[in-house]
């Protein structure tokens, strides 16, 4: 059992879903996030792309609440990743919770990450002394 923990209980680290190809892949992505629910409970996301643009559905609370009135259906594009947060790193806010979206020099780029990195204190400290600017407290 991956997720058991001894004398810890049950324990899980984040879900992620992603849709390739299909139609309404935001609307397909919330439905695999609502049954990785158990795998965390504290934020969700989606980030969908329709080729040109993504589009950024994401709250603080269970996927059922914060898609509710989202209307993911009608969100474009047959591409989408989604992310459910159990944090490991990182305070609880809307700019931590993922997927993360970014624009930087080679163009753009939404990321889901289940896991933690180990040296990322190291690697931040690195990249902030050379001019990298960070938007969260994630490790990702």
């Amino acid at each position: 059992m991956s997720g058991a923990h001894p004398g810890k209980g049950w324990h899980e680290e984040c879900g992620v879903f992603a849709a390739v190809g299909v139609p309404q892949a935001a609307a397909i992505t919330a439905l695999g996030l609502h049954a990785l629910q158990h795998r965390g409970q504290e934020a969700t996301g989606v980030v969908a792309s329709d080729g040109a643009m993504f589009h950024v559905t994401k709250g603080i609370g269970l996927v059922a609440d914060v898609y509710r009135d989202a209307q993911l259906e009608n969100v474009p594009g047959q591409l989408a990743i989604g992310h459910n947060r159990y944090s490991t790193a990182g305070g609880l806010t809307l700019e931590n919770t993922q997927p993360l979206r970014v624009v930087y020099r080679g163009g753009s780029l939404a990321l889901a990450h289940n896991g933690n990195l180990t040296n990322a204190r190291e690697l931040r400290a690195g990249l902030e002394e050379s001019g990298s600017i960070f938007q969260t407290t994630l490790d990702t």
